[in-house]
């Protein structure tokens, strides 16, 4: 049986992801970041073990003794990490391996941005011999889709606040700025950047306290699926409830519903409108407006 390596990071979706490679008729390498991977991960694969965050050339060493063809990294690793004040003593004390020193004095020394790192992780480790494949290939039943996806239609306003800010969303995705802005009445609320959609989700209610607000989350054109696809959960359902969200916009086909059954039955109960983009937002939100 073929086998496939799954790096794991935090949250529920390496155990997704290890369920579609099993259903796909894969074996699973479960090699969970120490530290972060979710406790019910390892139960979904047919062989675990933990490895060092930052020893990249032990995952591939434990993918290649495995017999793994190719690998999947996937999961939470907040992007804020590097920037904390500990972080050069706690990557000391996780006992980085050689590439590791020099992929962060020498390559990454004037640009730490996600993107790039992440560029350059999986060239090395394809140069080791595992080969990072597209992180969302067996997690396709859990994307966003064209169109509304919830039970609850999106309002003639809330449409017009996706129509509007869209453009704006795309802009700042190929800008590497983020992957989510929150809009109300054609006003832009917040942006988010290194704190990630939960915080940014937090700030916006903070600053717009009535509520009424649309999420928007889409990916850059040339995003590396590789790793860090944009993704919403339960927990981004219930924290945009708290505060004041009512209709959330996603690139269809390019951000990934953690649990899909779960997040829409979530978002049904919250009244929220969930709908995925495909091209022109209007033109994708037209026959699913309603008066509100």
């Amino acid at each position: 049986m073929p086998a496939t390596a799954i790096i794991a990071g935090q949250g529920d979706l390496p155990r997704l992801t290890a369920q579609g490679a099993r259903a796909a008729g894969r074996r699973v390498i479960g090699l969970g970041l120490r530290g972060m991977y979710d406790d019910a991960f390892p139960d979904a694969c047919d062989e675990f073990r933990s490895v060092g965050f930052l020893r990249p050339n032990g995952w591939a060493k434990a993918a290649r003794r495995a017999g793994c063809e190719d690998a999947i990294l996937i999961g939470r690793v907040g992007k804020n990490v590097m920037h904390r004040r500990r972080f050069k003593l706690e990557m000391l004390r996780e006992i980085p391996d050689l590439y590791v020193i020099d992929l962060w004095y020498r390559k990454l020394r004037f640009d730490r941005r996600s993107a790039t790192l992440l560029r350059i992780l999986a060239d090395d480790l394809a140069e080791r011999g595992l080969n990072l494949v597209d992180s969302t290939t067996y997690l396709q039943d859990h994307l966003a889709t064209a169109g509304v996806n919830t039970s609850r239609q999106p309002t003639a306003a809330e449409i017009g606040d996706v129509v509007f800010g869209w453009s704006l969303l795309t802009k700042t995705s190929e800008l590497d700025i983020g992957q989510a802005i929150a809009v109300r009445q054609r006003d832009v609320i917040s942006v988010e950047a290194v704190e990630g959609t939960d915080a940014m989700i937090a700030r916006t209610g903070e600053l717009c306290p009535r509520g009424g607000w649309t999420l928007l989350k889409t990916s850059s054109p040339d995003h590396d699926t590789r790793s860090d696809v944009p993704t919403i959960g339960e927990r981004t359902i219930r924290n945009a409830a708290d505060a004041g969200c009512s209709c959330i916009a996603l690139g269809a086909g390019e951000v990934i519903l953690a649990d899909r059954p779960k997040v829409l039955a979530a978002a049904d109960a919250a009244g929220i409108a969930i709908v995925g983009i495909d091209g022109d937002p209007a033109t994708s939100l037209a026959a699913g407006s309603t008066d509100g």
